[in-house]
């Protein structure tokens, strides 16, 4: 397993939306750490820093080694950021402290292997995603980046389930009741339409016979009325 990025923080003495705004101005932003049942460390990350773990896309389910005012380090996992409405940079970071051997519930993201191999897609298909992340039971020190699914043994109408992938050693699903589909490979809605047109064309020929043998015997019983 990779070593986990190094994030160089400070402790901060002043708390209060004016402390926050001054740390900002220069640069950095507020946070704090805690969990492991240790006191909770308020601290200043750089700004730039941190926006570029969120670029990444997988900040919120990646483990960092923190280190504040160059002691120790302890493994952390982001578990909120508060956003600014207008700009959407950063705010606030909460860490949540993790101890080596502690077990955590995440949602880790589903990737999609060999869609150019797919049969399905190949004949007009497409991949209709149910979950785009699993929440997981993880390791703190085990955490997958993604989930990753071959799709090119896939036909048309053919499901991914949860059984048909493979986890990481000491990984589990949080939803342990039921065999959940992950995706499938649809039909396309112009080839549905196509069916659904045939369909109402073929009750509409049905219905025009029944029409017809309907107005047949309402001559036929006229006919008679008449030669009575």
């Amino acid at each position: 397993m990779a070593d986990n990025v190094v994030i160089n923080a400070e402790l901060r003495t002043k708390a209060g939306k004016g402390s926050s705004r001054a740390i900002r101005r220069d640069g950095k932003l507020p946070a704090v750490v805690y969990g492991a049942k240790t006191d909770v460390e308020t601290i200043t990350v750089d700004l730039i820093e941190i926006q570029k773990l969120l670029n990444t896309g997988a900040f919120l389910s990646t483990t960092y080694d923190i280190v504040v005012d160059g002691g120790k380090k302890q493994m952390v996992l982001p578990r909120d950021v508060q956003f600014h409405p207008v700009t959407d940079w950063p705010l606030h970071v909460d860490f949540l402290r993790l101890a080596q051997d502690a077990m955590i519930a995440i949602n880790v993201a589903v990737h999609f292997l060999n869609e150019e191999e797919c049969p399905g897609i190949k004949q007009g298909g497409i991949i209709n995603v149910v979950r785009h992340d699993i929440e997981l039971n993880c390791p703190a020190n085990n955490i997958p980046e993604a989930i990753e699914i071959d799709l090119s043994g896939l036909e048309l109408g053919d499901s991914v389930h949860f059984s048909s992938i493979t986890l990481p050693e000491g990984v589990t699903s949080v939803i342990d009741d039921r065999d959940f589909t992950i995706a499938t490979i649809a039909t396309p809605s112009a080839l549905k339409s196509d069916e659904e047109e045939d369909a109402e064309a073929a009750e509409g020929e049905e219905g025009e016979e029944g029409e017809t043998e309907e107005h047949n015997v309402e001559v036929e019983a006229t006919s008679q009325k008449s030669e009575e």
